[in-house]
């Protein structure tokens, strides 16, 4: 919205500044922000008096999480307002990108509040069920695929880009669609797997977000994209407002979340998130890539999946307990050392991401 404020430029004053992209990213940022400082406290107090008994704690996880009882969820309300107000104020609305991450997160957000209003209105820790959850994010999924494949440039369609083998592009024709539905939705149900303790899901997210946002705004610059021999995708370095105001909105909730958290985000939150994490890698061309800077997510998903087929097929358990962060619970890890020994290794997977713009 305030990018129109260049009307009133000269070329030479204030106003100008609003041409620059990483001048609205820092816009954006603080908005978030702000924001989330502003607005964190009353919602907390009215997510506590009208959820009563706070998100329902499941009776087969680890002891120690007996204590959260009465915990409010639902705080992804604060991320993803943060995260709209920011948007649309500091990115250019004529941008497809903009619009596009943007339905992806609250269509997915939607979603996670459902999922949220019906468990703590059943009090149980089932809310709405699975196979309905992702019906709904494959139908939003293949619609956001769709869209991004119409917003990229015509020799991009439908291709899947390769990281490292920089000129090599893959058709997938009509497959790319139900490619990037499990992109999206992959992507939103990780990050639902890993919010279990916290301030666990929060930071990697912010962390992805914030190297995602970094990869957008150099394959949407075609200076950038010359000199680091990557595809270039017009239009993608508005997404790096999106993200600004994603890490922006992260630390504001954060604040709250910091064990011992005042607030959960919820499936409200962690649906939104990973949805948008996953959105903005079909937006980039980068979907591959999102498998090396989120690896974190992948792991956790992965050994949600590990566990499961391995004791129906022999009755028996890989891990103690999964997702894989229960486990080194079960082990006897404090709940902080397990989250920031996550978040390290969060950095460490997005420098290596990062790197592969470089490398060829």
């Amino acid at each position: 919205m305030l990018y129109w404020l260049t009307a009133l430029s000269d070329g030479g004053d204030v106003f100008n500044l609003f041409r620059y992209i990483t001048f609205r990213a820092g816009g954006a940022f603080m908005t978030a922000l702000v924001f989330g400082f502003i607005f964190g406290p009353p919602l907390i107090n009215v997510l506590r008096r009208t959820q009563g008994k706070g998100q329902p704690i499941r009776t087969d996880g680890p002891d120690g999480h007996i204590v959260k009882a009465g915990t409010p969820t639902m705080g992804g309300l604060l991320i993803v307002g943060a995260l709209l107000t920011s948007s649309l104020l500091w990115a250019r609305l004529d941008n497809g990108f903009v619009w596009l991450v943007l339905f992806v997160t609250v269509t997915f957000g939607l979603i996670g509040f459902a999922d949220d209003y019906a468990k703590v209105a059943k009090q149980n820790s089932k809310g709405v069920s699975g196979r309905t959850r992702l019906l709904l994010g494959f139908v939003i999924a293949a619609i956001a695929g769709y869209w991004a494949t119409m917003l990229h440039p015509e020799a991009l369609q439908f291709q899947l880009a390769l990281p490292v083998f920089k000129n090599t592009l893959i058709n997938l024709g009509f497959f790319f669609i139900p490619f990037s539905m499990f992109v999206v939705v992959g992507a939103a149900n990780a990050v639902n797997l890993t919010d279990g303790l916290d301030g666990l899901a929060i930071m990697p997210v912010m962390i992805a977000a914030g190297t995602l946002g970094v990869i957008a705004y150099a394959v949407g610059r075609v200076d950038f994209t010359e000199y680091l021999d990557v595809h270039y995708v017009p239009g993608t370095g508005e997404i790096l407002i999106f993200s600004a105001g994603l890490f922006g909105g992260g630390l504001g909730f954060l604040w709250y979340n910091a064990p011992p958290a005042a607030v959960f985000m919820g499936d409200t939150g962690s649906l939104a998130l990973g949805g948008a994490l996953g959105a903005i890698a079909v937006a980039t061309k980068h979907e591959l890539v999102l498998g090396i800077v989120g690896g974190l997510f992948v792991v956790e998903a992965l050994s949600v999946i590990i566990q499961v087929l391995y004791f129906k097929r022999t009755g028996k358990r890989v891990f103690l307990m999964a997702p894989i962060h229960h486990h080194y619970e079960k082990k006897g890890w404090a709940e902080p050392t397990i989250v920031i020994r996550f978040w390290i290794i969060a950095v460490i997977l997005a420098m290596i991401g990062l790197a592969t713009l470089k490398v060829r």
